[in-house]
Formats: C-alpha cells, sequence, structure tokens
C-alpha cells in the first residue's frame, strides 16, 4: 500500500510539473511546435503511467518511452516529459536483471533518439545523439547501482542471519554435549562401581544403581529444559552458574570422583549470567574429563574471584597425558572463554595430573 501510495503521489507531482513546466519551456522554446492538447495529452499519458512502475516496470516503460518520442518527433518543445520517461529507465534497471534491463532500454532508446534527425528541418543529426542517449545511460546506470547496492545489502543481511543461526547451532550443541556428556560420564562410573559389586555386596551396588537413576533424571531434566528454551527460542531460566557447583561437586562424590571445592575472595558483584553460565560449564566439563579419562581417585576445583576477573582452576591426581586428538571437550571449554574475552589453558603437570585454568574477565561496572 505505501508503495502504491508513493508511485501514486509521484504520478501527481509529475503531472502537475510537467503541464506547468512544459507551458514554461514552450515559451521560452520559439522553434518548437506550438503546444495544443495532444502535447498535453501525451505528458499526462507519461505521468500517470509512474503510478504503476513498480508493479510494471517494462510496461510503463514502454508506455512512457512511446509517449516521450511521439512527442518529441512532433517537436514539441523540451521538458518535464524527458524526466517522466528517465524515471522509468531508472525503475526498470533497479527492478530488473541486468540482462532484459539492458534489452528493454536499448529498445527504447532507438526510437526516442529518432527526433534528431525527424523532421529534418531541425538539422541536429548524429550531434543530437549524445544527449538523447544521457536520458537513457544515465538513469540507467543509477539504477544499476542502485539495485547492486540493494542485492549485496540483502546479501549480508542473509549472511548475517546465517551466521546468527550456524552461532546459535553451536551454542545450542555445546550445551547437549556439555548437559548429555557429563551425565552420562557419571551414569558410566557409577553404573562400573555396581557391577562390580553386585556379585558380592549387593546392598552396596544398591546404592550405585540408586545414584544412576538420580544422575539420569537430573540429566534428563536439564536436557530437557534446555530442549525447551530453545524450541520456544528464549534463554533457559535460571541457567546454571556458581552457585550450582556445590551440587555438581556431590553428584561427582555418588559417581566415585570426591572433589574439593574451594572458593577465594567474593564477586565484586552481581556476575554477568553468561560469566556464570560460562564458569560453570568449564568445571562441568573438565571434570566430566576427569570421570572419562583420568583415571584419577580425586579432583579439586578453585574458584577465584577478582575484581575484573573470575578465575577457574580444576586440578586432578590422574595419569595425565596430553588431551586424546579430535575430543571437543577442551576446545568447547576454549570456546566459552575467547567469547568472553578470556582465555584456557589445558594440560598435564609435571609431577602427575592435569590441570584446566580458565580466565574470565567481567564487563566494566560489574563492581558495586
Amino acid at each position: 500500500m505505501r508503495r502504491w501510495l508513493a508511485d501514486g503521489l509521484l504520478a501527481m507531482v509529475m503531472l502537475f510539473f510537467g503541464l506547468g513546466g512544459t507551458r514554461f519551456a514552450g515559451a521560452n522554446q520559439p522553434g518548437a511546435t506550438r503546444l495544443d492538447w495532444f502535447a498535453y495529452a501525451l505528458i499526462a499519458v507519461a505521468a500517470a503511467a509512474l503510478a504503476l512502475r513498480r508493479r510494471w516496470p517494462a510496461g510503463v516503460l514502454a508506455v512512457v518511452g512511446a509517449a516521450t518520442s511521439v512527442y518529441l518527433l512532433l517537436g514539441y518543445a523540451y521538458g518535464p516529459i524527458i524526466f517522466a520517461f528517465s524515471i522509468a529507465v531508472y525503475t526498470v534497471a533497479a527492478g530488473l536483471a541486468l540482462r532484459p534491463a539492458t534489452i528493454i532500454a536499448g529498445a527504447v532508446l532507438v526510437p526516442l533518439s529518432l527526433h534528431v534527425v525527424v523532421p529534418p528541418d531541425r538539422q541536429l543529426g548524429l550531434a543530437g545523439l549524445g544527449p538523447a542517449a544521457a536520458w537513457v545511460v544515465v538513469p540507467f546506470a543509477l539504477g544499476v547501482t542502485v539495485r547492486l547496492s540493494r542485492e549485496a545489502a540483502a546479501r549480508a543481511r542473509d549472511e548475517a542471519a546465517r551466521r546468527i543461526a550456524d552461532d546459535e547451532r553451536l551454542r545450542i550443541a555445546q550445551e547437549v554435549h556439555d548437559v548429555v556428556g557429563h551425565g552420562l560420564a557419571a551414569i558410566n562410573m557409577q553404573a562400573e562401581i555396581a557391577l562390580h559389586l553386585l556379585p558380592r555386596k549387593p546392598e552396596q551396588a544398591q546404592a550405585a544403581l540408586t545414584a544412576i537413576a538420580q544422575t539420569s533424571k537430573e540429566g534428563l531434566d536439564e536436557l530437557r529444559a534446555t530442549l525447551t528454551a530453545v524450541r520456544h527460542g528464549e534463554d533457559r531460566t535460571p541457567a546454571p552458574g556458581l552457585a550450582q557447583l556445590p551440587a555438581l561437586r556431590d553428584r561427582l562424590a555418588h559417581a566415585g570422583l570426591p572433589v574439593s571445592l574451594s572458593v577465594v575472595g567474593a564477586p565484586p558483584g552481581e556476575l554477568p549470567a553468561a560469566v556464570e553460565l560460562a564458569a560453570y560449564r568449564i568445571v562441568q566439563e573438565a571434570l566430566t574429563n576427569v570421570l572419562r579419562h583420568a583415571g584419577a581417585t580425586a579432583a579439586v576445583v578453585r574458584v577465584e574471584h577478582r575484581a575484573d576477573a573470575v578465575e577457574l582452576a580444576i586440578t586432578d591426581t590422574g595419569v595425565g597425558g596430553p588431551p586424546a586428538p579430535g575430543g571437543s571437550g577442551i576446545a568447547g571449554m576454549r570456546e566459552r572463554a575467547t567469547a568472553l574475552g578470556g582465555h584456557l589453558e589445558a594440560g598435564p603437570l609435571s609431577g602427575g595430573g592435569f590441570r584446566v585454568r580458565a580466565v574470565l574477565p567481567l564487563p566494566p561496572g560489574t563492581a558495586r
């Protein structure tokens, strides 16, 4: 509707400008044919056709081009009708693909140029072809430039949308990986304990099976919450953070991995949700890797609150050694840290074991 109104207003303006401006032009071009009702009818047709220019650009250019060519062939004074013609050329160049737009513009250029040699008494000759062609070439070039700019902007918007979608898919994949991976690692450890104890100490195996049931329920609940948030396009509330580390420690203790948790200092203010979530997920993934690969008997988690950052250190008493190639756990933790402007280091310790250390900077204004 807005386009219809805009084009209708443009047609009215060109009609008013064409009728009034042409009368002024005729008074200042004594050699031109005297303006009559037919000249004004051609001006009106050319102006009125612009109301449909974006719906049928090729048809409008054909109508305006025909009216303008007849007007000039009859020797009427040069006037605003040529501006209506240029607007129609611009619309074709801006709205159609380059090849058909070029063919259409070239086709209307031929009858438009006839007036430079017909009638013969005007003696314009080939010298008049340049000015005549300019009324096609200039608006055509402008329209092509606008169309290319518009297409480039659309491609940029599409690319930005694809990047946002890809980033969101990666974020969801990382969340699901952390939730499911941690739960499965704990369940695997508890299942091995249950199988080991079942023949000799069935009552202790029952405790391990109970822990499996509890761990699986918590993992499914968290996974369900994550997928529900994704389905509805909103952030999960509440997101896990540093306050949930004691619960994580207790779950791992039930899974057979004692974890010592220490907190140094206090937050300078309310931590951003992104920092809280990244800190929790890094600790969770590091401890999940301990369960899966390290063969450790214990792990230590240290959280230090600084004025400008949160520092995490997770060490274990396992076999150490370099990370397994092809794994996504450490890469995912590093991505979480770097996304916040921080960094993460992970590697074996000289005396045995493995350490993950991450620094998550706090944005300005976090302090009270």
